[in-house]
């Protein structure tokens, strides 16, 4: 039984494997060709918004971008070093090193309640197991995730207000 799960697990590794691979190259593309900066452009001032202590410029701003523009094609292996880049430059402008700065925090947020509009992986998966229509979660995934990222973001802005 446990060869067996084994065997599945790394069967399934196998069957997701072109998938991401496919969609890392895209984001990859995306990055070269300078489509994430003009992503970056078009949520900039939503971004601005969400996160006033960054500055205008930050490059903070430019990985988060980034990082939710992979998130919401349902990438996180591809979303993941945007991130690390978006903690690490939020850090050198951190005042108080040994604690998370209110944009950090944010991030975090954000990040792990986004919106996901494709949702890569699940499909990747349903694919693998032979799914009838591997798309149509795409759908609740939607509306699933876009509630709980209005949520997570409504909780973090009155919560940093009240400790104003």
């Amino acid at each position: 039984e446990i060869l067996n799960a084994v065997y599945s697990g790394l069967n399934l590794c196998l069957d997701m494997a072109p998938i991401i691979i496919l969609w890392m190259g895209i984001m990859s593309l995306a990055s070269s060709s300078g489509l994430l900066e003009k992503f970056g452009k078009l949520i900039r001032p939503f971004l601005c918004k969400l996160f006033p202590s960054l500055n205008k410029n930050s490059k903070s701003l430019d990985y988060i971008a980034s990082n939710i523009a992979c998130n919401m094609l349902g990438m996180g292996s591809a979303a993941t070093p945007f991130g690390l880049k978006a903690m690490a430059s939020m850090q050198e402008e951190n005042k108080n090193k040994d604690t998370a700065s209110t944009a950090m925090i944010t991030f975090l947020v954000l990040n792990t309640a986004g919106v996901t509009i494709i949702p890569t992986t699940i499909i990747a998966i349903r694919l693998a197991y032979n799914s009838l229509n591997p798309t149509e979660i795409i759908a609740p995934a939607l509306i699933s995730t876009s509630c709980s990222c209005l949520s997570a973001v409504l909780i973090d802005y009155f919560i940093r207000r009240k400790r104003r």
